[in-house]
């Protein structure tokens, strides 16, 4: 439709000068110039190939179909192994639960619910990305608690204040029972990574806003520093303030760094019509989390995947 001027006094409206309608048309140019632009201007990720063992350290269910789930799918194509290991169940999203649950005060046993109901759908999403069930890793800690873990609970036990466990209750965990400490945690991401033996792993960044995401991937880099293996993490963010931009499902634009992670030396994965079609597939498996939100969780799904060096 033309655009056109109508004065004040609700006039007939009148054609707008060709000049005006060049400036009224340049913000919806270079929103996606820009996205190109960034993209364009990042280094290429290499590609992981047949002999590659590809892991993902998911802090929370929906968080590998978020950051990952192109990468993953490359991966398998090329004939890599995959495998992702969920460090929570994502049980301490309250407001989630009074959605899912219908109850305007959850009890403990709704958010244990919820857990068991992440899990399932992390599940089928790992699923549609071709991760084997072998090598779907569950290590059901505290939800909102990973931090604390990895501070103050290291060596003595922690309580959740949303489930009120103490130790792992999911029966599907890699050590049903263990007590909720930071020790544990790191003795169970240490096994992962040595029975799977990953030639890249993908972690949240220092930067994310997430607690949870932030001490799960310092968790990960020490275990890789420990075994001299830093060279093969790469990290990714998933929170950060107005990203990704615009929100909402927009498949053909491209992702840029957010502003907290200018600091990192990013890599794109450009992804195929049918890498982003399973990517939306995986991101809509999680459908408790969709009903709250949606317009975010599909802002990843977008024409690239973002990954940082570790740095020193």
């Amino acid at each position: 439709m033309a655009l056109a001027l109508r004065a004040h006094s609700g006039s007939t409206a009148l054609p707008a000068p060709p000049a005006l309608l060049w400036l009224l048309a340049l913000p919806g140019l270079w929103a996606p110039t820009a996205s190109v632009w960034a993209q364009a201007a990042l280094p290429l990720m290499r590609v992981p190939a047949a002999q590659d063992r590809v892991l993902v350290v998911a802090p929370h269910p929906d968080d590998e179909s978020l950051c990952c789930a192109g990468i993953l799918q490359r991966a398998r194509a090329n004939g890599a192994a995959t495998a992702v290991v969920w460090i929570t169940a994502g049980d301490g999203f309250a407001l989630d639960a009074m959605v899912i649950e219908r109850t305007l005060w959850p009890r403990e046993a709704n958010m244990r619910q919820l857990g068991m109901l992440r899990l399932a759908e992390a599940g089928a999403a790992a699923a549609e990305l071709a991760v084997p069930p072998a090598q779907q890793y569950v290590l059901g800690y505290p939800d909102r608690g990973v931090a604390p873990l990895m501070a103050d609970y290291y060596q003595r036990d922690y309580r959740s204040t949303y489930t009120g466990l103490d130790a792992v209750a999911y029966p599907q965990a890699l050590s049903p029972n263990a007590s909720y400490t930071g020790s544990n945690l790191e003795r169970d991401l240490q096994r992962v990574i040595e029975q799977f033996a990953p030639t890249l792993v993908l972690a949240a960044a220092p930067q994310d806003r997430n607690p949870d995401h932030r001490a799960s991937g310092a968790l990960a880099r020490r275990l890789l520093e420990r075994r001299g293996q830093l060279d093969r993490l790469r990290y990714w963010i998933v929170h950060a303030a107005h990203w990704p931009a615009p929100r909402g499902y927009a498949p053909q634009l491209s992702m840029a760094p957010p502003e907290l992670g200018a600091a990192l030396h990013w890599e794109s994965l450009p992804l195929t019509a049918a890498e982003q079609a399973h990517k939306l597939a995986a991101v809509r498996d999680h459908r408790s989390q969709l009903q709250l939100t949606e317009s975010f969780m599909l802002s990843f799904v977008r024409a690239n995947e973002l990954f940082a060096l570790p740095g020193d």
